[in-house]
């Protein structure tokens, strides 16, 4: 008896020093510092990647011992069109890039592209939730933010373009690279939107095999497509629609103090985005005209219809598209 009485006391010790040494690897496992793997659809040296990298770098800060986003690369891991899908399976935990590249899933990304708001003003009057409703029903993922807002897109050519009676351009039969946003409105103008990879972009307008191309303002000199861009139409339309986004079931295991850094981290970054892009495109349009660009502003009732033309290309297409959510986006997000 007494042999069995000193064998339970034993049992009961080791049971209770085992649950104390499990208590100790939970607690640590707690403070260990969660990470996630993350992907850009640009390549690092682009001012976009650039500026994930800024947002990377402030939850890092803001996460010390709590949460660290790993940014391990951009489209040499997966093409930027399929990144989404490997955050949806879990492949990487995060991702940086367009929400346009998913418009045939997700036709509310056009409430991002057709936007004349702020990513901090769509936070305040309700847009922000919305989209966060159609990434995660549609495409999958959670939604965390809205980067680098401001930034517009303008038409540039080789040569300068014909103007219309009424002050507007004409653009008509000549060959413009476009992607699928802007396709309906480079038609609405008489061009002919031709599809061209963006590594390819510069032996082709070195040959001129197309006539000119959309493109962000502040990315033109990175490509050095300036060089043969001499011609830029004013005003801008449209807007970046970047998007980081977050796998679901990675999201759900984090600590709410890691997505407080993160939620927190995200509403900063996209007012610093913000202001940090505005910065670059005055430094790009300085640089650009100094170098002799010739920019074609489009005035009063000329432009007015040429911004119709493009807004209502996007908002127009959601619409086809059938989303539940157009009335409630086209509120928050369009205010012309």
């Amino acid at each position: 008896m007494k042999h069995t009485h000193h064998l339970g006391r034993r049992i009961a010790a080791t049971a209770v020093s085992g649950t104390a040494l499990a208590l100790v690897f939970m607690a640590g496992a707690a403070n260990a510092e969660e990470t996630l793997r993350a992907v850009s659809a640009f390549p690092k040296p682009l001012a976009f990647s650039q500026s994930f990298q800024g947002f990377v770098d402030l939850v890092n800060e803001k996460g010390k011992g709590v949460i660290k986003i790993d940014y391990i690369g951009g489209p040499e891991m997966f093409p930027p069109n399929q990144q989404v899908d490997a955050v949806r399976r879990g492949v990487v935990d995060m991702q940086y890039g367009p929400a346009s590249y998913y418009l045939g899933t997700m036709p509310e990304a056009d409430a991002w592209v057709g936007s004349t708001v702020s990513a901090a003003d769509a936070r305040a009057n309700g847009g922000f939730e919305i989209m966060q409703k159609a990434f995660s029903d549609k495409l999958g993922v959670n939604l965390v933010a809205h980067l680098d807002t401001g930034v517009q897109f303008h038409i540039y050519t080789i040569d300068e373009p014909k103007r219309t009676e009424d002050g507007g351009v004409d653009l008509d039969g000549l060959r413009i690279r476009s992607q699928p946003i802007y396709n309906s409105f480079f038609e609405s103008l008489g061009a002919i939107p031709v599809s061209v990879p963006v590594p390819d972009v510069y032996t082709g307008l070195e040959r001129h095999t197309f006539d000119g191309s959309g493109w962000p303002i502040i990315a033109i000199k990175d490509l050095s497509w300036d060089k043969f861009l001499r011609h830029r139409i004013d005003p801008g339309f449209f807007q970046t629609d970047l998007a980081v986004v977050v796998n679901p079931a990675k999201w759900d295991a984090l600590s709410d103090e890691a997505k407080t850094i993160i939620n927190e981290a995200s509403a900063e970054y996209e007012k610093t985005s913000y202001d940090n892009f505005q910065t670059m495109i005055s430094e790009t349009d300085k640089a650009v005209k100094d170098e002799g660009m010739q920019v074609i502003t489009l005035e009063g009732d000329a432009a007015a219809k040429y911004l119709d033309g493009a807004y209502d290309s996007a908002w127009k297409r959601m619409k086809e598209a059938g989303s539940e959510h157009y009335d409630a986006l086209r509120e928050a997000y369009y205010n012309r």
